[in-house]
Formats: C-alpha cells, sequence, structure tokens
C-alpha cells in the first residue's frame, strides 16, 4: 500500500499543489517564494525521511500570510490522506 499524497488547492490568494510521500528518503523540492519558509520545509523533510515536493504561488506582494497558510492546510490534508 502507497502512503503518498498529491494534492492541490487553488484559492483567490493562491495556487498549491503538494506531493508526499511517507516512505521516501528525505527529498526536497520546495518553491513557496518565502525563503525562510522553504527553508525551514526542506529542514522538515530531510529530518523525517519523507519526500515531499510543493510548488505555491500567493499574494506575496501583500505579505507571506496566506501562502504560509494555504501550505500549512495542504500539508496537512496531504499527512492525514496518506
Amino acid at each position: 500500500m502507497s502512503r503518498t499524497a498529491d494534492i492541490t488547492r487553488k484559492t483567490s490568494e493562491t495556487n498549491i499543489s503538494l506531493a508526499l510521500n511517507l516512505d521516501g528518503t528525505g527529498k526536497a523540492e520546495i518553491a513557496t517564494g518565502v525563503g525562510f519558509f522553504d527553508h525551514m520545509l526542506t529542514a522538515f523533510t530531510r529530518h523525517g525521511l519523507f519526500d515531499l515536493k510543493v510548488a505555491a504561488t500567493g499574494d506575496l506582494h501583500i505579505d507571506a500570510h496566506h501562502t504560509v497558510e494555504d501550505v500549512g492546510i495542504v500539508l496537512g490534508q496531504a499527512f492525514a490522506k496518506a
């Protein structure tokens, strides 16, 4: 049984695409446009030994809040599904 999840979320503020493999090796491909958030997700992935791919675009000209919040929502959904 594969412990994976692929989830997308599109709102008026963000567009998130995420793929999670709980039985991975720690491979991270993270692109949220928020440097420190990318760093933290990469570290989380490597130390957790799962694979995570995140592509996110959002209204960063306002601030990072919506992007970080929506990635968190999708990540939680992916862990629950996988």
